[in-house]
């Protein structure tokens, strides 16, 4: 497994538990101390790895990141890693997980945005060895009475995963034409677009239509640049509880990860998408 690559193709995790002589389930602890090597924890030294396998047959890596000199609530469990790799790559649901280390009452909250969560599969590895017959307990074991999106929201709002759109889009808020023929992105400043920042203005806005934002009805989304021209997009996703949500920015450091990205500095811009006056 290359040390960029945070999604195993469902062919290749096929092969694979074939060759190792397990199911694609047994297969996923095996994955955690590889993925534990990716971690980014500059603060805590402390590498959390999981692997979890979607709906889809492809197996997602995630992976806990700290950032220097930042407030500690902007760091990614690696569970909200795992999530979010999901959630980019389109896939609707997750069905079962390994994590090198039990996940803390933060995550697993966050993972109560998730269609009959309780039910969700995890393995904690460093409880038990990575062998085939290592143990699948379901959510609900670890967090017992739950509060979740059942307790605020009705059974047919989508959940985290799901297929939604937030429906927001562009406006034209001037006559002025842009020379290339775009018009103006209004976002509460609007102003003449050059045509890189209308790209990255666009993949913000299609970010925040993908949102999970049901509790606070204020979809957003960030894109973000590196120096190669690339453009990486963040969804914000909340929780119930609230505090567990993650926020866009995070989750667009997430795509930049998992889509191979070296260090931060190679982030050169980033966009911001919310929609404004709605409560």
């Amino acid at each position: 497994m290359e040390g960029s690559r945070f999604v195993i193709e469902a062919s290749e995790a096929e092969f694979m538990a074939r060759k190792s002589g397990l199911s694609l389930v047994q297969l996923l602890p095996t994955l955690v101390g590889p993925a534990q090597t990716l971690a980014r924890p500059p603060i805590s030294n402390y590498h959390v790895g999981a692997a979890g396998l979607g709906s889809d047959g492809r197996i997602f890596l995630g992976v806990n990141l700290e950032f220097s000199g930042v407030p500690l609530h902007h760091s990614v469990h690696a569970e909200q890693f795992l999530v979010t790799n999901l959630a980019a790559a389109g896939v609707p649901c997750l069905l079962a997980f390994a994590v090198s280390s039990a996940p803390c009452g933060h995550c697993r909250q966050f993972l109560q945005e998730l269609r009959n969560a309780s039910y969700l599969q995890i393995c904690i590895t460093d409880q038990q060895d990575t062998k085939p017959n290592s143990n699948f307990i379901p959510l609900s074991s670890i967090l017992p009475n739950p509060f979740g999106p059942f307790d605020l929201l009705d059974n047919e709002t989508p959940l985290l995963l799901e297929p939604h759109h937030n429906g927001l889009s562009l406006l034209s808020v001037s006559n002025t034409k842009i020379p290339n023929g775009i018009t103006n992105l209004c976002n509460g400043n609007c102003r003449l677009l050059e045509k890189n920042e209308f790209e990255l203005e666009i993949a913000a806005l299609e970010a925040a239509n993908n949102s999970h934002a049901p509790y606070s009805g204020c979809p957003s989304g960030v894109a973000l640049r590196d120096s190669e021209g690339r453009i990486y997009k963040g969804s914000y996703m909340e929780s119930a509880a609230y505090n567990p949500s993650l926020g866009p920015v995070q989750a667009a450091v997430v795509a930049f990860v998992a889509g191979g990205g070296g260090g931060y500095e190679g982030i050169v811009g980033e966009c911001w998408w919310r929609e404004k006056g709605r409560q």
